[in-house]
């Protein structure tokens, strides 16, 4: 599943495609991927206007002059792929569907805009949707209610770092982390090279974190969020980014996956283990349990 930079990644190529783009029409060939009626399509979606592209968390949010948003959650194969006569672009699950002729087997979803271009989206398992809310009332909504503060917002500070992970005093910091209502969209990559960054265990207790390694921690998400961003995201081998081109993070990741290689820091060799019931990359010279 896409972390917040790819997602992010998404966010700024649909922001420079589709801000101002009248939509005409919208079809889907499966209702768990469109779960919206057909009145609010019809008086909601259509004739509306995209006037700004967000994201919170791993979720994209298309807000529409109709006061209603999309929101998007990609899951573990969705594409977003856009078309024109003159631009095209494909993001998400790199199979052929992002280069190929569309619609194809696996488009669930197709937006036509008043131009003639179109937006796909294609999603092989089925996981994923575009759902119709409200706009005022997307933050109150279930799913977003839940979801802890956005790491790279300018109001996180390493105090709310510290008051979120005190939520789950007893689990281990890599659990902590990857749980959504803690923080948003840290995902495996990211826990792993912010965890090896603070020479933090992933299986160390949130309880016994002294604030050093707290302040520490809060300095490598935002390090290595940022970098990702710029490097366009990880690939983590089923993830492309705006344009259709490979993230290139990976190529300047510190530990994961890099099992069996040296550690940049101390040489010592780069161990996986499991951790929250994930494949976990540490160093086990540099990250010690306290």
């Amino acid at each position: 599943m896409p972390e917040l930079p790819e997602v992010e990644t998404v966010r700024v190529g649909l922001t420079k495609y589709l801000i101002g783009k009248k939509i005409t029409s919208i079809c889907y060939d499966w209702p768990k991927s469109f779960p919206n009626s057909q009145p609010d399509t019809k008086n909601f979606i259509e004739n509306a206007t995209v006037i700004s592209i967000k994201r919170r968390a791993k979720v994209l949010l298309i807000e529409l002059d109709s006061d209603y948003t999309l929101v998007i959650h990609l899951k573990m194969t969705g594409q977003l792929v856009y078309r024109s006569d003159k631009n095209r672009f494909g993001a998400g699950h790199p199979n052929d569907s992002l280069i190929g002729d569309l619609p194809d087997k696996s488009t669930r979803v197709t937006v036509t805009f008043s131009d003639q271009s179109k937006l796909y989206f294609n999603d092989q398992r089925k996981f994923g949707w575009i759902r119709l809310i409200p706009t005022v009332e997307v933050p109150s909504t279930s799913f977003f209610k839940k979801i802890g503060p956005e790491p790279l917002e300018a109001a996180f500070t390493n105090k709310i770092l510290l008051k979120q992970l005190m939520k789950r005093p007893n689990t281990t910091i890599k659990a902590a982390l990857l749980d959504q209502t803690v923080i948003a969209g840290i995902g495996n990559i990211y826990a792993d090279e912010s965890l090896w960054g603070a020479m933090i265990h992933p299986k160390q207790l949130v309880k016994n974190l002294t604030q050093y390694q707290v302040n520490t921690l809060f300095n490598e998400l935002q390090y290595v969020l940022r970098l990702s961003i710029k490097k366009g995201g990880s690939t983590d081998r089923n993830y492309v980014n705006a344009d259709g081109k490979r993230g290139s993070y990976m190529d300047f990741v510190r530990v994961f996956r890099r099992e069996n290689q040296r550690c940049p820091r101390c040489h010592s060799v780069i161990e996986k283990i499991r951790v929250a019931s994930r494949g976990t990359h540490i160093c086990p010279t540099c990250q010690k349990v306290n």
